[in-house]
């Protein structure tokens, strides 16, 4: 278990700088992968939070795909979003702010939440953060949220990272924050990969 998360990760930046590495992740088309699915079936012109944003790779990716949206882009870790707000301090629609999803309020007027990563590392009380992230960004969007997590069914599994029964995640999510749950769990992050990881994606009403 990681006691400290910030300074894991203030570690990580330190040690590596701007690079996918300081988000614990293998190589920058993993995060491409996952990129594509959290903002599958949105519309280019919504306007997103990008909650856990890390270096804020999402944003060039969203402009890539043709988003036009105002985009926000939190995080807790002030190393990140300094440098954020360097890379892309020309992007009008952007904004970044350091950001305690439990401790703050996320701002009103927005589209959809992604969330990716976040719920990767394990904490003293992943569940319940995991809840109260969800529940919390749910009441505050129009349309809905989409998020990834590691799943149990995989072939092997890191003691520092948490991984749950995406079943049991689908029944909070339909039983206590909205009917309108997607789960998608047949993807993989790279060539002759295994689906270690799935998606949720929570809308407050059904899209025709």
């Amino acid at each position: 278990m990681i006691v400290d998360l910030k300074a894991h990760y203030q570690k990580l930046y330190a040690k590596s700088g701007d690079s996918p590495a300081s988000l614990q992740y293998a190589c920058s088309e993993s995060q491409r992968v996952r990129f594509s699915i959290l903002s599958e079936d949105i519309d280019k012109e919504a306007n997103i939070i990008d909650l856990g944003c890390g270096l804020a790779d999402m944003l060039p990716f969203l402009r890539e795909k043709g988003f036009t949206g105002k985009y926000l882009g939190c995080d807790f870790v002030p190393e990140f979003v300094q440098r954020a707000k360097e890379k892309y301090q020309f992007d009008d629609l952007a904004q970044f702010q350091e950001f305690n999803i439990i401790e703050d309020e996320l701002p009103e007027g927005y589209d959809y939440v992604l969330i990716s990563g976040i719920f990767n590392n394990k904490i003293s009380n992943n569940l319940d953060f995991i809840h109260q992230t969800l529940t919390k960004s749910m009441d505050k969007v129009k349309v809905g949220i989409v998020f990834n997590a590691m799943s149990e069914y995989v072939q092997y599994q890191d003691d520092e990272l948490f991984y749950i029964n995406p079943m049991v995640l689908f029944d909070f999510c339909k039983t206590k924050i909205t009917p309108y749950v997607v789960l998608k769990h047949d993807y993989i992050t790279k060539p002759s990969g295994f689906p270690f990881e799935f998606t949720m994606k929570l809308m407050h009403e059904a899209k025709l």
